[in-house]
């Protein structure tokens, strides 16, 4: 069997924030430049875990198209700048942020109560503005864990609190990706790729490391594919120990009534004869 080399180069270059980086693996197989890019870049954007705001209770709204008196923003601008809020949740169950801010000021992400579960990464986040000094805007704010995109719809509404509005919750810990394929040498061939791949996160966690994540579950996912005939072999052998139990049971029930047919069948003998 002919070998399929593997690229002797990968290298992550950073970009000009902390949120991007540049991908660079080569030399990968002819064709393998899009194969490879393809898969890491949907994964990057749909299936790696991250934290969002599921949903939102404010003083004196009710729903989403409630005003609020002496706010520069409506009930919806608010949602929307909610839901760029980005944090790291440290606990598998859904946590209630509370906010509570007065003046005439621009209320923060700062300006959220403190907990050791959640740890906001914009903190500068300008989620309203109070545009009076005896204006004040009280909120409690529910982040959870998740993968992908999340519609209302499809949230857990069991629990809530009443007046409690719902968010689309975007847990993807990656913004961006892009990628493109550029042709490199090995040898006299020059018909080998080399893979360059942008990606820009959401502080949340490197580049790199989203890199790595993403890595990790596709390499779950083959080798769960190549294992394939090694469960078939498994299913079988159960199933070949199923029907020898049943057989042996079978075979126990068989003896067991024919012993009683021959001792019921000796007491007709002994009776017949007496008589």
């Amino acid at each position: 069997m002919l070998d399929i080399n593997l690229p002797s180069v990968v290298t992550f270059e950073a970009g000009e924030t902390s949120t991007g980086g540049r991908l660079i693996v080569e030399p990968l197989y002819p064709g393998y430049g899009t194969t490879v890019g393809n898969a890491l870049r949907r994964v990057l954007l749909s299936s790696l875990p991250g934290a969002a705001v599921t949903a939102v209770k404010i003083a004196g709204a009710p729903h989403e198209f409630a005003a609020l008196p002496k706010v520069a923003e409506d009930m919806l601008q608010i949602i929307m700048n909610l839901k760029e809020l980005r944090m790291r949740v440290f606990s598998d169950e859904p946590i209630k942020l509370h906010l509570a801010a007065k003046g005439e000021k621009a209320v923060t992400a700062k300006d959220i109560d403190k907990n050791s579960d959640v740890e906001i990464v914009n903190p500068e986040l300008t989620i309203a503005t109070l545009t009076a000094k005896d204006a004040a805007i009280e909120m409690d704010i529910w982040v959870a864990k998740g993968r992908g995109y999340q519609m209302t719809e499809t949230g857990d509404a069991a629990g809530r609190e009443i007046g409690t509005i719902a968010v689309d919750s975007f847990f993807s810990p990656v913004r961006r990706v892009s990628f493109i394929v550029e042709s490199a040498r090995v040898g006299q061939m020059i018909n080998y790729d080399r893979l360059l791949m942008n990606i820009e996160t959401d502080a949340t966690l490197t580049p790199e490391e989203a890199v790595k994540d993403a890595t990790k579950v596709l390499v779950a996912q083959f080798a769960a594919v190549g294992k394939v005939n090694e469960m078939e072999v498994e299913t079988l052998v159960a199933d070949t120990d199923t029907e020898e139990e049943v057989q042996e049971v079978s075979e126990t029930v068989s003896e067991e009534t024919s012993e009683k047919e021959e001792a019921l069948e000796k007491k007709n003998v002994k009776k017949a004869t007496k008589e």
